[in-house]
């Protein structure tokens, strides 16, 4: 384990709620292992160019390690153990925030809200996915090509039924369930485990982008400079250290999961 105890290969998810989501699915998803194995199956199979892949995340200080991924890292994707520090802190964050209502193609980022139970793994790859990620690098009338053709013009609540409806997704989700290190959970054991999928995406506008389904929406985190990717020293800072710094004021542990969206390089 590396030194800031990232851990890869763990199962994560949160309740399959958003904070008030006016309606949650009926369907349940197996859990999804925040893994590249897992990842990449699955983006593959929705129609993600094979000249990107996931990578391992070992360390966020190791200048050496991080030194060891293809660049540009444009999202990096994160599962994060939920402690009092930080649930007091999206508590209070959220609580003055309405709800997101934003939708078009002048919109810096896409988002989806989360209701699929066990769906925030999938939600957390289209989050990665549809932020970074040039047209040219989609399969042409992929699945993951229509979804975002039919999602950026809806609100909110469309987006998150069109997630709902589309079964491929579900069909898809199931098949790769299974292919990683650990016993997946079955859909029918429905269990909170306090664990959130979280996307960090640089956004068109240039700034860092916090990307969670169960949130009242996206989160600016600030800008970033041109050169800078998902995993720049400013970008982190921004972004995941800000959640370990608080994880160790609270003397929690640190079993984080970090993978990278990045070229392929094999």
């Amino acid at each position: 384990m590396a030194n800031d105890s990232f851990t890869n290969a763990r199962p994560g998810d949160n309740d399959g709620t958003a904070p008030e989501a006016p309606d949650r699915s009926i369907k349940v998803f197996t859990m999804l292992e925040n893994n590249p194995e897992v990842m990449n199956n699955l983006a593959y199979r929705l129609g993600l160019s094979k000249q990107l892949s996931f990578h391992d995340v070992y360390s966020l200080y190791d200048s050496d390690m991080l030194d060891m991924l293809p660049r540009p890292v444009l999202a990096l994707l994160v599962t994060v153990p939920m402690s009092e520090a930080w649930k007091q802190d999206r508590d209070s964050e959220d609580a003055p925030l309405p709800w997101y209502d934003g939708a078009g193609q002048e919109e810096p980022v896409i988002w989806f809200q989360q209701t699929i139970i066990h769906g925030c793994g999938l939600i957390g790859l289209l989050h990665c996915i549809f932020n970074s990620v040039s047209s040219e690098m989609i399969v042409p009338r992929s699945e993951l090509a229509n979804l975002l053709e039919k999602a950026v013009p809806l609100g909110m609540h469309e987006r998150a039924k069109l997630l709902n409806d589309t079964e491929k997704l579900f069909e898809e989700n199931e098949a790769v369930a299974r292919t990683g290190d650990s016993q997946p959970i079955d859909c029918d054991e429905f269990t909170a485990t306090g664990n959130h999928f979280v996307a960090f995406v640089k956004g068109r506008d240039g700034h860092l982008w916090e990307l969670e389904g169960s949130r009242k929406g996206p989160l600016d985190r600030g800008p970033l400079g041109e050169g800078d990717d998902a995993i720049s020293d400013r970008a982190l800072e921004l972004g995941i250290k800000r959640l370990i710094d608080m994880r160790r004021e609270g003397s929690g542990d640190l079993m984080f999961s970090c993978i990278a969206l990045a070229p392929n390089v094999e």
